[in-house]
Order: structure tokens, then C-alpha cells, then sequence
């Protein structure tokens, strides 16, 4: 195993920032490694917690009577310079869970109304999300979608399209647009599955 020799925090933003590690490898290799994190300080970095606390989290849902439509959003990125479809999704506050926080981000970015879904912790507990490059991690959690869809809630500093995608049109998005590598996994559940949810019954098959 390599050893963290120290970090520098190199940044100091509100969302995201940057962190210099030193470290060697275990072939006793000197090693100087960029992290990017959510962390706010040197010690509350996973590195330095040892603990996987969600930074955010990803809404899976769908709508409509017959569930035939799952709710996607088509956002410009700045780092692509383009849009991409993505699941609605959005940071964890500090005094929230992330169920809490899946409702009050779909919300935000869609207008509807989440109603989550119970399921097995290995389904929702944080994955981590690019760990080459960064130690976020993000929970997911799933559930129907109602209401009626609206920007109002939008931060001015995001670029949202809220789109509900029936198969067929989901079909087109993966084979034609940018899509986020999650959610283009759990789209493909969705083309796959009669009922949206039902993988998720696999941790009680023997």
C-alpha cells in the first residue's frame, strides 16, 4: 500500500477544490497527486476521515401512470462546452440525509415531487463516482415522480431542460447525445426492465 506523505489545499471555493498529495507508491515511488473534493479543509477529505459520507445525490424516477417515463435532465456543461443528459442530482446539505436531499433537488431542477422508494442499502449507499480524478461520492435514490414540470426553482447559474423520456426516446439519447455514464447504466435498466424498479429485487434472489 502507498503512503500519504501530505496534503496542501491549493484552492479555496465554495463547491469544489483543488488538493496536492505527496505520497509514495508501494514500489517506493515518489508520487505528486491532484484531488479534487468537496471537502472544505484538509481534514474533512476522505482521505483524512476514512469515512464514504454521500457529497450528493442522484435521483432515479419515474412518471406518469404507467411509470412508462423516466425523468432525465439535459444540462449544459461547462466542461464539455455542450449538453448532456444526466439524472436530476444535486450536492447533500450539511443538515440533511440524502433522501431529504434527492426530494428537495429534484424539485429544484424539475418542479415535480419525489416520492421515494425503499430499497436494499447496497442499491442506495454512495458509490464513488470518477476516483481517479476526485472523492466524491454520491447515494441514489429512487422513486415516482408527480406533478407538473417547472424551471421556476432553478439556480440562474444552471442550464436545465427537464425531459421525460419514454423508451423509445431513451433509445435515441444513448445511441445519439452525451450521456453521464450512471445514469446511461440505469437507462438501460429502464429499457430493459417491464417494471423500472425491478433489479432492485436482486438482492433478495438466491
Amino acid at each position: 500500500m502507498g503512503k500519504i506523505n501530505s496534503i496542501e489545499k491549493l484552492t479555496d471555493n465554495r463547491f469544489v477544490n483543488l488538493y496536492n498529495v505527496k505520497a509514495t507508491s508501494v514500489h517506493d515511488t515518489p508520487v505528486n497527486y491532484f484531488v479534487a473534493s468537496r471537502a472544505k479543509s484538509i481534514e474533512t477529505m476522505k482521505i483524512s476521515t476514512r469515512k464514504n459520507t454521500p457529497d450528493g445525490v442522484i435521483i432515479y424516477s419515474v412518471y406518469g401512470e404507467k411509470h412508462d417515463k423516466v425523468v432525465l435532465i439535459r444540462q449544459y456543461r461547462y466542461t464539455l462546452g455542450d449538453y448532456i443528459y444526466e439524472f436530476p442530482a444535486g450536492l447533500v446539505e450539511p443538515d440533511e440525509n440524502y433522501h431529504e436531499g434527492a426530494i428537495r433537488e429534484l424539485y429544484e431542477e424539475t418542479g415535480l415531487t419525489l416520492k421515494p422508494i425503499e430499497v436494499d442499502e447496497a442499491y442506495q449507499k454512495p458509490y464513488f463516482t470518477t476516483v481517479g480524478m476526485t472523492d466524491e461520492s454520491c447515494a441514489t435514490v429512487y422513486g415516482y415522480a408527480s406533478g407538473e414540470v417547472s424551471a421556476s426553482a432553478q439556480e440562474d447559474t444552471e442550464e436545465i431542460e427537464v425531459v421525460l423520456a419514454d423508451r423509445e426516446e431513451v433509445k435515441r439519447i444513448l445511441r445519439e447525445e452525451n450521456v453521464a455514464i450512471m445514469c446511461a447504466y440505469m437507462l438501460m435498466h429502464f429499457l430493459q426492465d417491464e417494471e423500472p424498479f425491478a433489479f432492485l429485487n436482486g438482492m433478495n434472489r438466491k
